[in-house]
């Protein structure tokens, strides 16, 4: 009964990490995402796009979450279609997208006795989110 319950709390508490983790990121992009849509367009590529990664990992190492840089951050402009478009400084955007990208969280290393050896499974993170440029 015991190894049950130690295997119930320890799957509850490495998904509940994921879950936390997952939301923390999704909040960041969106924080992101709309600073990012009222950046003036003068700066969007220069300023812009670098403050947008930074307000991500800033959330991010807020939340918790180890082993997280600006590398783990895709900022795209879209054009007015909504199709990907690369920033440039002076002209306006369609769109903003801020998503995260290369970023991997390990579940299961609190069951070692239950997936059979210290072991764990690689879960890839990936929440993004698209907003349309206000100015």
């Amino acid at each position: 009964m015991l190894a049950l319950l130690v295997t119930l709390l320890a799957g509850i508490f490495g998904f509940g990490r994921a879950f936390w983790y997952y939301d923390a990121l999704t909040k960041a992009t969106r924080d992101a995402a709309r600073n990012m849509s009222i950046q003036a367009k003068a700066g969007i590529a220069t300023q812009g796009v670098a403050a947008a990664k930074q307000t991500v990992v800033d959330a991010a190492t807020s939340a918790g979450i180890g082993g997280f840089s600006t590398a783990n951050v895709a900022v795209t402009c879209l054009d007015k279609n909504f199709n990907d478009s690369s920033c440039s400084d002076g002209t306006a955007p369609g769109g903003i997208r801020v998503e995260i990208i290369n970023y991997t969280l390990s579940v299961g290393q609190y069951l070692p006795f239950v997936i059979g050896s210290a072991s764990s499974y690689a879960t890839p993170l990936a929440p993004r989110t698209t907003m349309r440029y206000m100015l």
